[in-house]
This record gives C-alpha cells, sequence and structure tokens, in this order.
C-alpha cells in the first residue's frame, strides 16, 4: 500500500502537519470559482482546459500549444511514464514516490541516485556520470521532497544540458519551488530544452489537493502531444479548471506565502532543535527531522499526525517529515514536542 500525508480520513480530530498545504488557505477569489462553477457541472469539463491553458500561457510566458494540464502533478507523472514507456530511468532518493511507482507500473529498470542529507546541495557531480547514453528519462524534485533542498541552478542547467546529449527526457517537479524565496533563478523554467518537462502544481499554493489540479511545461509540442494522448480524456474537472484561471489572477500570493513560510519554517526550526531533535535545513513548506521512532505516535497521542518518512528509500523509522503550518498551529505542536522531549535533552 502506498503512503502519503494528509490521510486525515482514518485518523479522526488530528491536527495534520503530514500534509505539505500553504498555511495561508485558500485564496477567496478561488473559494468563490468552486463554488460559483458547482452548476456548470452537468456538463462534461473542456478536455483541452482552454481557458485555463490560456491563462498559463500568459503567465507562463510558454505557447499554450506546450502546456499540458492534469488531475495533479501525480496525474501527469504517470501520464509522462506511458506516454514514454521508458526502460531505464534515474531518480534521487530518497524522493516522491510517485517517480517509482509510476515507472514500476511499466516494468521500467530505476536507478536510484542516494541524496546527502547533510550537504547544503543534495546533488553532487557524479550524478551527471550517472545519466548515461541508455538512461530513457530523469525524475528531479527540487525542493526536494521529503528533504526540503533545492538544486542549485548551475547543478540544474548541467543536468539539463547532460540530459540534452544523451537524449534523455528530464522531468523536474516544481510544485514546491514557489513557497521558496527567489525560485525563478531555482526554476528550470529558464532552461526548457526540447527534451525537458517541468511540471507545476496548484495543489499545494492554493491549497486545493482536494481538488487535484497540475499541469505540465513542455520543451516541444510533440511531447506535449504525446502527453494529451495518454490517460484519461476529462482528467481535469469543471470546479478546478475554474480555480486555475481565479488562481492565475491572484496578485501577490506568491510573495505572501514566501514571506510567511520562511518566518514560520525558522520558528519551527528553531524550536525543534531546542527541544533537542535533529532538523535538516531546507527551504520549502515542511521540514524533515530525526526524532525518536516513536515520535509519530506520541504526537499521535497528542492529536497531531506527523508523516512517517520510513517507507522513502534510505530513510528510516526515525525520520519524519513535518509541515510548516499557521503560526498557533506551530506553537501548539511545539508545545506539544517539548512536553514530551525537552525533558530528555537535560538529562
Amino acid at each position: 500500500m502506498r503512503v502519503h500525508g494528509g490521510n486525515i480520513y482514518q485518523k479522526e480530530a488530528m491536527l495534520d502537519f503530514s500534509a505539505n498545504i500553504n498555511p495561508l488557505g485558500m485564496p477567496e477569489s478561488v473559494r468563490h470559482a468552486i463554488i460559483q462553477s458547482a452548476s456548470d457541472c452537468i456538463c462534461y469539463p473542456d478536455p483541452y482546459c482552454t481557458k485555463l491553458t490560456a491563462g498559463l500561457a500568459g503567465y507562463e510566458n510558454i505557447s499554450a500549444s506546450r502546456i499540458v494540464c492534469g488531475n495533479g502533478a501525480a496525474d501527469l507523472i504517470f501520464r509522462i511514464v506511458y506516454a514514454f514507456a521508458p526502460e531505464r530511468a534515474l531518480i534521487p532518493a530518497p524522493s516522491f514516490s510517485e517517480y517509482g511507482a509510476a515507472l514500476k507500473e511499466t516494468g521500467c529498470f530505476i536507478q536510484e541516485y542516494p541524496l546527502h542529507l547533510k550537504e547544503d546541495t543534495m546533488l553532487d557531480e557524479g550524478f551527471l556520470s550517472a545519466i548515461r547514453e541508455d538512461t530513457d528519462i530523469v525524475f528531479l524534485c527540487t525542493p526536494n521532497n521529503p528533504t526540503g533542498q533545492r538544486i542549485p541552478p548551475g547543478m540544474l542547467k548541467n543536468i539539463a544540458e547532460k540530459c540534452r546529449s544523451t537524449n534523455t527526457i528530464l522531468v523536474c517537479d516544481e510544485c514546491f519551488l514557489q513557497f521558496t524565496e527567489q525560485w525563478e533563478e531555482y526554476s528550470l523554467r529558464k532552461c526548457l530544452y526540447e527534451n525537458i518537462i517541468v511540471l507545476n502544481a496548484f495543489t499545494k499554493l492554493y491549497a486545493i489537493p482536494g481538488l487535484r489540479l497540475g499541469y505540465a511545461l513542455c520543451g516541444s509540442e510533440q511531447i506535449a502531444d504525446r502527453l494529451r494522448k495518454t490517460g484519461q480524456f476529462w482528467s481535469v474537472s469543471v470546479p478546478a479548471q475554474n480555480a486555475g484561471i481565479a488562481a492565475l489572477e491572484e496578485t501577490g500570493w506568491i510573495e505572501k506565502t514566501v514571506q510567511y513560510v520562511r518566518a514560520e519554517r525558522r520558528y519551527l526550526s528553531d524550536a525543534l532543535r531546542d527541544a533537542g531533535l535533529t532538523v535538516y535545513d531546507g527551504t520549502a513548506n515542511f521540514l524533515l527531522i530525526q526524532a525518536p521512532s516513536d515520535f509519530g505516535d506520541v504526537m499521535e497521542q497528542k492529536c497531531i499526525l506527523v508523516r512517517r518518512c520510513m517507507d522513502f528509500h534510505y530513510l528510516t523509522p526515525e525520520h519524519f517529515r513535518i509541515a510548516v503550518r499557521t503560526h498557533e498551529e506551530n506553537r501548539a505542536f511545539i508545545a506539544a514536542v517539548k512536553e514530551v522531549y525537552s525533558w530528555q535533552k537535560q538529562l
């Protein structure tokens, strides 16, 4: 059984720190668009997401013919894998499990590249050597889930150049990138070669995980066409399309989010370290920590749900991912942590 955060349906009355959603919540304009679209649900959704794609074209400064929308970024990950049916893939580990899940469904051989959790950057030059002539596809995640580390622009460009030379499809998942400072500098958007696909989603930034909405920026129209021909025809619902259109009209939302997340991430990091726990440096709206293996159980006893990370390759039962939530919620979480662990630090 695949494991992800946000499984609140089997855990009642829990404060959910397991799902990495914008702590500012859903913009009112997006909420209004969802409600207003209810009467339109008697019709099938536009299978080509025409209005949404046009809005994204202006927002991303790219031709609409190179944009494909999907039922969340996870839907697009599976569509990419089925569209290209790769035989050999390279992925960092630990990282988002849906890359491996999609690749395994098609019988692809997966080469994992272990990440350096305690270094400033998650990838070194060895990753470039791991991209071979027979590597059909590479998946990257920046900032990486669950470590929160970003790939430096120089390294990202070198990876893109190497994949271009080996005719390898490069998929860069940037669903959490807009939670970070100077995100445009760290994006692969400015290096969108014909073999590259950049993934993004409205899910996290605009707090609509229950709707599911993601999109792919493709380096060529040919790649985009292959993705459109893969997967279900009506992949994006009417409310999701309207929510996306409204979200694109929001101004200042990213800047406001980055500022809030930066302050709360620092607060959580300092407080968790003060409680004697290990916190890995990250840049996203979540933190990877190392704590006693019973940390998840102890927090659940206090009605707090955290993401256990033992199912991530190279992580252990002592690793947990903590979402950045509102300051009030973060304070409640830290109070619960310190109540249990601060006394142990003094022994």
